[in-house]
């Protein structure tokens, strides 16, 4: 465990090209120091940030996901570009709760060009985080392969998800406090696990059955969920031409068409 602890973290920062990367760039024309093991991706805007660019990333061994843009107001293309951002992490760490991957793993930040020192504090200390939970599923305890499927089960749903977020989502006042109320209230937790948590739960069925036919017991133990739950799921999926059952073997499989 120690070892694990003392582990190099890898870490990936998303950051805007024109706040965040200019902030990056100070700092180190400056010589602010800190941790030189994160991996810079350069875009234009933090709302270009995609949900399945952090999934990806986790998928692909990072053990930490940063996002950086310009401050809120500031956004050099629209007012909104970065209220993008806020609402994808805000989904974000919603989902990684859900699928029991520990939220801190994922930071979302504002920091100008002039902000050389902020950027150096602010990695410094996400830095610290990350290499106090160890690599991904550390703290988690989680294998790489339980990880792998429930990352990939989240992926399988982004189309669903954005959505579920440009239907169900629209926050009329744009400020970081209207966000921080909406997604801490308790319409927005029934309102996910109404939709989001179902569909991930379906969606974790479908790649359990990919490989071979399962009872509900079986599919229950796998996903630690309650096999009434589970059995609710399978009539609603055959319901929908998406599974079927053997009466013979007593187990579900994927509907071939």
């Amino acid at each position: 465990m120690n070892k694990q602890k003392n582990a190099t973290p890898r870490i990936v920062g998303f950051l805007c090209n024109w706040c965040c990367y200019g902030g990056a760039d100070l700092c180190g024309v400056s010589r602010f120091q800190y941790p030189p093991y994160l991996r810079v991706v350069r875009l234009m805007c933090s709302g270009r940030v995609d949900l399945k660019f952090i999934l990806r990333a986790f998928s692909n061994g990072s053990d930490g996901v940063f996002v950086g843009g310009c401050h809120l107001n500031d956004c050099h293309y629209n007012p909104e570009g970065n209220y993008d951002a806020l609402i994808m992490s805000k989904i974000c760490i919603k989902l990684l709760e859900h699928i029991g991957i520990n939220p801190e793993r994922f930071r979302l930040e504002w920091v100008s060009a002039g902000e050389g020192i902020r950027f150096a504090d602010i990695m410094n200390e996400f830095s610290r985080k990350i290499k106090q939970l160890g690599p991904l599923g550390t703290s988690e305890g989680m294998d790489k392969k339980e990880l792998a499927f429930k990352l990939e089960a989240v992926g399988k749903m982004i189309p669903y998800i954005k959505l579920w977020e440009r239907e169900r989502l629209r926050i009329p006042v744009r400020s970081e406090e209207a966000y921080d109320n909406f997604f801490a209230g308790k319409d927005l937790d029934r309102l996910f696990d109404e939709t989001i948590a179902d569909k991930l739960a379906v969606s974790q069925i479908m790649l359990l059955l990919k490989d071979t036919p399962l009872s509900t017991n079986d599919i229950s133990e796998k996903l630690r969920l309650n096999p009434s739950e589970i059995s609710r799921h399978m009539i609603n999926s055959s319901r929908h031409g998406m599974v079927k059952y053997d009466t013979a073997s007593k187990c579900y499989a994927l509907a071939r068409t």
